[in-house]
């Protein structure tokens, strides 16, 4: 059986969610306290074993190209003021894994931006993760879960979440059968139905191990809804032909696609940390107590 060796990372979108700020901000850029969106994905990669990271990017994109680059500029002014720590930081960044770049010229969504990658993936098995979804689990990461599984039975794997009836038309929907400790063989594949519609209301999130077959399957997969290649329907294609396994990511899953969803990963993310959590805490208490009395005020 062939390792994962390869993650594909499509980031091309424009972001338009958080416009003014993604007009020349990439939204993969924005910072979750010191390091930008993007550097928590491709640390869950590395340390799930990923070797090679392929981000399908487009011609917006160029500050991640640079952020996981060198900057040698940079060093020598940090050197001159003996900043050893934050150049070997900078270092640590651009040799995380190896990293490709290729445009998706067409903006014709998620199974096109895939399929872009195609040559470069070759015929081998690969991960898939959104550039805008963070998984945190310490102990281990959400692509490395899929990975393990995809070990285990050599088929692609997506993972999943449960979520409320209500908000199935937000996501791809997927229904199976459980075979073994969680891990479902998936029968069926929908793209963001309505409650009517959804067989159930196991929701695919960003990360996925595919074999290459995918390839050939989004190779037919016509036009879907948006106007766009969808990637749910091209593994509904797949699983005609071969099995599909799913799994509830275990873990904290912040979409910082969205801006609650982005507010509520910074604040996750400063409470973990040793040298904010006391103060970010004491913050939120106070600005909870001023809206109490400015409620009881108004009322």
């Amino acid at each position: 059986m062939k390792k994962v060796r390869k993650a594909v990372i499509p980031v091309a979108g424009f972001g338009t969610r958080f416009l003014p700020a993604t007009k020349s901000t990439p939204k993969e850029m924005m910072p979750l306290i010191d390091k930008p969106i993007i550097h928590y994905i491709v640390e869950e990669a590395v340390n799930s074993g990923i070797e090679t990271i392929i981000f399908v990017t487009g011609r917006h994109k160029r500050a991640i190209e640079d952020y996981f680059d060198y900057y040698p500029e940079l060093e020598q002014v940090l050197n001159k003021s003996g900043k050893e720590k934050e150049i070997e930081m900078l270092r640590q960044i651009s040799n995380m894994a190896e990293f490709v770049f290729i445009r998706q010229k067409q903006q014709l969504g998620l199974g096109h931006a895939v399929l872009t990658a195609a040559n470069l993936v070759g015929n081998e098995p690969f991960a898939v993760l959104l550039g805008d979804e963070i998984i945190k689990n310490d102990e281990k990461p959400g692509i490395k879960q899929l990975i393990d599984i995809y070990y285990q039975f050599g088929k692609s794997v997506i993972g999943t979440m449960e979520v409320p009836k209500e908000d199935v038309s937000k996501y791809g929907i997927v229904a199976g059968k459980e075979v073994i400790n969680g891990i479902k063989i998936i029968e069926s594949l929908i793209e963001k139905p309505s409650v009517e519609e959804a067989p159930s209301t196991t929701a695919i999130i960003g990360r996925y191990v595919l074999t290459p077959n995918v390839f050939d399957a989004l190779r037919e997969t016509p036009i879907g809804r948006g106007g766009e290649i969808q990637l749910t329907d091209g593994l509904s294609k797949l699983r005609e032909k071969e099995v599909i396994y799913a799994k509830d990511i275990e873990g904290i899953r912040h979409d910082t696609g969205n801006k609650l969803g982005y507010i509520e990963a910074i604040i996750d993310f400063a409470l973990d940390r040793q040298d904010l959590k006391d103060e970010v805490f004491k913050m939120i208490k106070e600005k909870y107590k001023e809206m109490e009395k400015d409620s009881v005020e108004q009322n």
